[in-house]
């Protein structure tokens, strides 16, 4: 299982340093490189003094790539850490190496920070040599645990911070895909209902136009008024969509705006009553949403319908809604829809319940009980 989760947080994409950071591992580089320089002034009995100068000048600019080719900085500075080791390896001589060598243990964090899973597999190897010569040259059982201890402590901090950056990437899509779905059914239920209001006008002014060409006229004149709204709501919308695009934001529909659902058929009638004041726009515009499909899927779909009736009512703890309609009820056409579904969605996202079926007093029903209290 542990594998199984090394592997899932090392196989994600390579996150470049931002340039912030750029600016920042320069003047850590430049800072190391003067501590580097002063060091080997002041320090001039150190054993083989240019070759430990040579091997820090060399290591220390590897940190500028630690970020975009972490292995690579790994092997040149963990391989100038081995450098130094063979002369006490092969002779009698001293421990070498200047104390701004420890910048090395920047490589571990950097490997497990930003490498793939291959280039920390190899890159651990790599590691691992130096080490464990150098602590079993050190000799005493402190400086082994001691040296153990920092170096894990390097790799498993890159590995928390590779998995913190992770999770925060993947919190943020779901953001975004939930985001999307709020979208994609606005967008559905925009387009649905104004489109049926257009269909209903069109239909009505084809009717009379022989006769009534002044109806016809009203009726083209509904048709542009709802093509209009339409593409208004679509490009707000789609501007949300697109990223970089500033919003035009205006108010939510809610409860009040229920009204405007007669206007797609003298049939439709809006009741309300009981307490409806106070409540969270996230409640007024699922309970808008919620009968503007119902009504629509009455229109488009109920055979011989003459009533569609919107009943809100507000209680102590809870608003519940009615749709009815009072045509035939067999409408295989929406059992598998995107309405039923996003009406179902919008319910659940607020604790709330909702049903839709043939009613047995006849025709067919939508009801819901949304919460009145609505989680932030």
């Amino acid at each position: 299982m542990l594998a199984a989760s090394l592997r899932s947080i090392l196989s994600e994409p390579r996150a470049p340093g931002a340039p912030a950071w750029v600016w920042w591992d320069w003047v850590l580089v430049g800072v190391m490189l003067v501590v580097t320089v002063g060091e080997a002034i002041l320090r001039p009995d150190l054993p083989m003094r240019p070759l430990a100068v040579a091997v820090a000048l060399v290591v220390v600019p590897a940190l500028l790539w630690r970020r975009t080719h972490p292995l690579a900085a790994t092997a040149v500075g963990f391989g100038g850490a081995l450098v130094l080791l063979l002369p006490t390896l092969l002779g009698d001589v001293a421990e070498i190496g200047l104390d701004s060598m420890v910048v090395v243990l920047l490589l571990p964090y950097s490997l497990y920070r930003w490498g793939s899973g291959r280039e920390a597999l190899i890159g651990t190897a790599i590691t691992a040599v130096p080490v464990s010569l150098g602590l079993a040259l050190s000799g005493t059982l402190g400086d082994v645990v001691g040296g153990t201890t920092v170096v894990v402590a390097s790799f498993a901090l890159g590995a928390a911070m590779r998995y913190r950056a992770v999770a925060h990437q993947r919190e943020v899509a779901q953001v975004r895909s939930h985001e999307r779905g709020e979208l994609a059914r606005e967008l559905h239920d925009t387009v649905a209902h104004h489109v049926s209001a257009i269909a209903i006008q069109a239909q009505a002014g084809r009717a009379v136009a022989a006769t009534n060409p002044s109806a016809a006229v009203e009726a083209l004149a509904v048709i542009e008024a709802e093509a209009s709204r339409t593409l208004a709501e679509m490009r707000t919308v789609v501007r949300v969509l697109r990223e970089g695009d500033a919003a035009e934001f205006a108010p939510q529909r809610g409860i009040g705006d229920l009204d405007e659902l007669a206007r797609m058929d003298p049939a439709v009638q809006v009741a309300r009553s009981g307490d409806l004041a106070g409540l969270p726009q996230p409640l007024e515009v699922a309970v808008y949403r919620i009968c503007q499909e119902a009504v629509t899927n009455a229109i488009r779909h109920s055979l011989d319908a003459t009533a569609v009736t919107v009943q809100v009512t507000g209680e102590a703890d809870v608003v519940r809604l009615r749709v009815h309609d009072d045509g035939q009820a067999a409408r295989p056409a929406t059992t598998g829809g995107y309405g039923l579904m996003g009406m179902a969605e919008r319910a659940k996202l607020l604790s709330g319940t909702l049903s839709a079926g043939p009613d047995p007093a006849g025709g067919w029903t939508v009801s819901a009980a949304l919460p009145r209290s609505v989680a932030p």
